[in-house]
């Protein structure tokens, strides 16, 4: 207890003679007082004592009165580490001091160390009352806070985020009109240029400032996204015949009388995608997306005509159940793209996940959707999809515009680059991958146990190849005549010595090996030739492009003769030319063998797996522990045989 005692008696001491230190007339003393005060105020115990004395109000009238950058430095310092402690509120500062700190902000040519302080100090206002945020608005010019952006000048976005923030959480009005106002100075390019362009890293406050920004500003989107349209609305139904319009040549439409121009737009909104041809008003009525539906879909069609015309006129082309829905895809492509950029969600305070590419584009909704729409479209064809996969592509869609905005593109054509690579076939490519993660069949010890069960599984698939041969194919000849009706039939002996063949009637089914008249002995068999090598595809070329693919040959006796195959199907050519592969020595190499070995190894592991089942399997075996120094703890026997 006395020792606490005698410290409160240090700290009140110490406060003391500080606070007597800066009231000197001396300026070296008041210098080297300010100077250790901005040292020791970090400490609760020394904070209490020294604003117990009325101090941080000394400093306060040090701040309105120099103009010495030295002390003015140190001053702030020490207030701004006083505060800190939270012992004496920010409401109780006078307007002069207020202007005060305003005028290192806004002043061009003010020392940086007393510019980052000030920034500071300002901050805490902001963030602690409404109405110093009023007065800090009124002192701090928006030009100096962007001009504070410099790369060098790191600290300085805190101001700016705050000056963002803060409106949202006190009054709506003054940040619309603040809102408007950074995009008239075009903070966005300056931000761009200096931070997402630069090749400094973004450190961890500077990110979570830059979401910031791009939560403010997407979710001023909010109020259109939860908007339903007004069927009432003469300026919403213009829009909605302007995208008619655009899309159809509709020169004699005034010519029409009163039902039949009514009928003609009713098929063409058919056309375009809309439920409700009728009244397409009402597919827009579902919040969200809301209008925020048919902004997007009005701007794609007027900034990007060509495309909006080919999108329309190329689906009206299509069979019906294959035509994709212009504007069911378009309300729906909103409604992910707002998901995904998170709009309506409130800001988080610790959220740091922005995107580049925002800072890149002043409407970045609108442009992604141009992006996206023709994406759909891309995606829709290559999934051969009709009406009732309508959400399937929707989905593949969503994960194609996540996966690619989460490689954190820089710019609208490299996003644009990235997404159109990403089709569906690689989509599915992916999914494997990952499915495959997930049941930890890519674990390097599973990898492992694969290369130690393909000999075994390959045998086995070696033995069902030369089983198949032994069975035996019946072929059809190939001759440069049209007619193709001699049959014959080839089978492999059953000691795998001799390989018997001959014609036989088309009735005939599975002959005896007796009664095929010739045979060639495996041993004469020199070589395997397929495809567009073997002798009877340069013979008929007329036929080559109907049977190349399943056409192959055995070449014997120092290659002089030849015996010559067309299988009857993709399937019996990967067995023939596998077994015959196998009876030479070779290596199996068709796409049968590999999907048969892939299916087989899958069903080894699952089975081998499913005591591990919820068990983590490490990537590295357990390190073997090293050799005990000594074996004493062994038992000596021979003693007791003594």
């Amino acid at each position: 207890m006395p020792t606490f005692v005698s410290f409160l008696w240090i700290q009140g001491r110490c406060a003391e003679d500080l606070y007597k230190g800066i009231q000197s007339s001396d300026a070296g003393v008041l210098c080297d007082s300010l100077k250790e005060l901005a040292g020791v105020s970090k400490d609760v115990t020394f904070a209490q004592e020294f604003i117990s004395r009325d101090g941080y109000l000394l400093l306060v009238k040090i701040v309105e009165d120099s103009n010495d950058n030295l002390i003015m430095m140190h001053t702030l310092t020490a207030f701004m580490q006083l505060m800190d402690h939270g012992i004496v509120s920010w409401e109780n500062l006078s307007s002069v001091f207020i202007k005060k700190i305003a005028n290192f902000v806004n002043a061009k040519a003010t020392d940086e160390s007393i510019q980052q302080v000030s920034l500071d100090i300002l901050e805490n206002m902001v963030l602690s009352s409404h109405s110093l945020f009023l007065q800090v608005k009124l002192e701090v010019t928006m030009e100096r806070l962007i001009a504070h952006l410099q790369p060098l000048m790191v600290y300085r976005p805190p101001m700016l985020e705050t000056c963002l923030c803060t409106p949202v959480q006190h009054l709506v009005s003054v940040f619309q009109e603040m809102f408007v106002f950074l995009n008239k100075k075009n903070l966005r390019q300056y931000i761009y240029k200096n931070i997402i362009l630069s090749s400094g890293l973004v450190q961890d406050e500077m990110a979570h400032y830059l979401y910031v920004l791009q939560s403010v500003t997407l979710n001023s989107l909010e109020v259109r996204m939860r908007m339903p349209l007004d069927c009432y609305s003469q300026e919403q139904r213009d829009i909605l015949h302007a995208l008619r319009q655009a899309a159809f040549e509709t020169d004699s439409e005034n010519s029409l009388s009163h039902e039949r121009r009514r009928s003609l737009c009713a098929k063409e909104f058919k056309k375009l995608g809309f439920s409700n041809n009728s009244n397409p008003g009402q597919d827009l009525v579902r919040t969200p997306p809301g209008l925020l539906a048919l902004d997007t879909m009005h701007y794609f069609a007027s900034r990007y005509p060509d495309a909006y015309s080919r999108f329309v006129l190329e689906n009206s082309s299509r069979e019906d159940k294959h035509e994709c829905p212009f504007a069911r895809s378009s309300i729906q492509l909103t409604l992910v793209l707002c998901e995904i950029l998170r709009i309506g969600e409130p800001t988080s305070e610790t959220g740091s996940d922005y995107h580049p590419i925002f800072f890149s584009q002043d409407k970045l909704l609108e442009e992604l959707f141009c992006v996206c729409i023709q994406l759909l479209n891309k995606t829709w064809k290559e999934m051969r999809a009709t009406q009732e996969d309508f959400d399937k592509v929707m989905q593949v869609v969503r994960e194609q515009i996540t996966r690619t905005l989460s490689s954190k593109p820089t710019s609208l054509e490299l996003f644009k680059n990235k997404v159109n690579a990403l089709n569906y076939g690689e989509i599915l490519k992916l999914r494997q991958t990952e499915r495959l993660h997930q049941e930890e069949t890519l674990a390097p010890p599973v990898l492992e146990l694969k290369e130690r069960l393909k000999p075994e599984l390959l045998e086995l698939i070696r033995q069902q190849r030369l089983n198949r041969l032994c069975q035996g194919t019946m072929f059809r000849k190939v001759s440069s005549r049209r007619r193709q009706d001699k049959l014959w039939y080839c089978r492999l002996s059953p000691n795998h010595k001799m390989l018997h063949f001959g014609d036989i009637e088309e009735d005939a089914e599975n002959p005896p090996i007796e009664t095929l008249q010739d045979k060639i002995p495996v041993s004469d068999i020199k070589g395997l030739l397929t495809g567009k090598d073997c002798p009877h595809m340069k013979e008929n070329k007329g036929k080559q492009n109907k049977v190349l693919d399943l056409a192959f040959s055995i070449t014997y006796d120092v290659e002089e003769y030849s015996l010559n195959f067309v299988a009857p199907s993709r399937t019996d050519f990967c067995l023939w030319t596998d077994g015959l592969s196998v009876l030479l020595g070779r290596e199996m190499s068709s796409e049968s063998m590999r999907s048969e070995l892939e299916i087989l190894l899958s069903m080894e592991i699952k089975l081998r797996l499913l005591d591990l089942e919820n068990i983590s399997i490490p990537d590295n075996a357990p390190a073997i522990p090293k050799p005990p120094t000594n074996y004493n703890f062994c038992y000596d026997f021979s003693h007791n045989e003594q």
